[in-house]
């Protein structure tokens, strides 16, 4: 496994990168830069301001990114971590392995600031005023055909990284699960569930986005959307009065018109070709009708992802006639704030927003060294 670090200075790139180290004996490897060092990575004397010292023998430093794929193709199951991650060029040829993740991190700017200037300290060195950061971090980030925005957007997980203690950096981190498998080559489970999802985008349905997909012996059997039947006017175009009036979630159910994910999964599979083993992948819980139709089809397992009104009821169905039912989540992707959802002290987890930075930034927790 081969994760890549891609962000802005002082974004926390090393701070991830060190987790991985010394939570999930990972090994830090290197490329050399190839380009003269960007305007924001100066002092005000337009010193380099260097990074936090790597000792000999924590990374391996090679001079092409050529050279360093052949290294880590012939060590893949081994563990490597890199935060050298300079041009799309070098983006394209990790983005072509199967066993690297590119991984992106953002810290409010006047939070990097912040670092930075502690950097510079530590170096001896007079930091930029923030107005002259700011100039040159827009100009690092969104220079066109150099920014580093456009690395950050082809990364498979966006981490915000908000914050503000290493402890807290690191619990967060725990929960996200960084080196899980799945994050390089789908489980059966995720592949089936973003089938599944992918279904859902063609819903017509006016109320809600549900796709299906009935599988087995891990062969796709028939997929199936929500929407009004085949024929008629589109739920999207008018075609269900219910759906298209302000209807409460599970009122006047007996006047919808549309046929549910799993109903048009089911008629189009039919009984005889389900058979016995076969699974129904549901981005949603079944509601009471389906999961009869479900039961009487014969289907052996469903797994779903998000919840509904009826789930207690749907799981007495299920558990009476015999089918599975579980719910699968797969792993985080897209842009994660890792301050939302950590546990606090008393074992809860806060859901916070940012806030106003200046408390951030004096607090005595801040972290400063990244």
């Amino acid at each position: 496994m081969l994760i890549g670090v891609c962000g802005g200075i002082c974004a926390g790139k090393s701070s991830i990168a060190s987790y991985l180290i010394e939570r999930h004996e990972f090994k830090r490897i290197r490329l050399a830069r190839n380009a003269s060092t960007p305007a924001v990575e100066k002092s005000a004397s337009n010193a380099h301001v260097p990074s936090e010292p790597e000792s000999a023998n924590d990374a391996l430093l090679f001079p092409d990114i050529n050279s360093l794929l052949d290294f880590v193709t012939r060590r893949w199951r081994e563990r490597w971590v890199t935060t050298d991650i300079w041009d799309n060029d070098v983006v394209d040829a990790l983005l072509k392995r199967p066993f690297f993740l590119l991984i992106s991190v953002d810290a409010p700017v006047s939070v990097r600031w912040e670092r930075f200037k502690d950097r510079c300290a530590r170096n001896g060195l007079t930091p930029p005023s923030l107005e002259d950061f700011v100039l040159r971090n827009d100009s690092h980030q969104y220079t066109p055909g150099t920014g580093m925005s456009a690395l950050i957007q082809r990364a498979q997980l966006k981490l915000l990284n908000s914050p503000t203690s290493i402890p807290a950096l690191h619990t967060a981190l725990d929960l996200l699960d960084l080196t899980n498998d799945g994050r390089l080559r789908p489980s059966w489970d995720q592949y089936f569930m973003r089938l599944a999802d992918l279904a859902a985008h063609r819903s017509n349905c006016m109320k809600r986005r549900v796709g299906c997909v009935i599988v087995r012996a891990k062969r796709v059997i028939s997929t199936g959307y929500n929407g009004t039947p085949r024929g008629m006017t589109n739920c999207n175009e008018g075609g269900c009065p219910r759906c298209n009036s302000a209807s409460r979630a599970g009122a006047d159910l007996s006047t919808c018109l549309c046929l549910h994910a799993e109903e048009n999964a089911l008629l189009e599979a039919g009984r005889d070709r389900i058979g016995e083993g076969s699974i129904l992948y549901c981005n949603t819980c079944p509601c009471l009708t389906c999961s009869v139709k479900i039961t009487q089809v014969g289907i052996s397992e469903v797994v779903y992802n998000q919840g509904y009104l009826v789930d207690t009821k749907t799981a007495e169905i299920f558990a009476e006639s015999g089918v599975r039912l579980r719910q699968f989540v797969p792993p985080s992707e897209g842009l994660v704030d890792l301050s939302v959802g950590t546990p606090v002290e008393n074992g809860s987890r806060a859901f916070t927003t940012l806030g106003d930075i200046r408390e951030i930034l004096d607090d005595a927790n801040f972290v400063r060294p990244v």
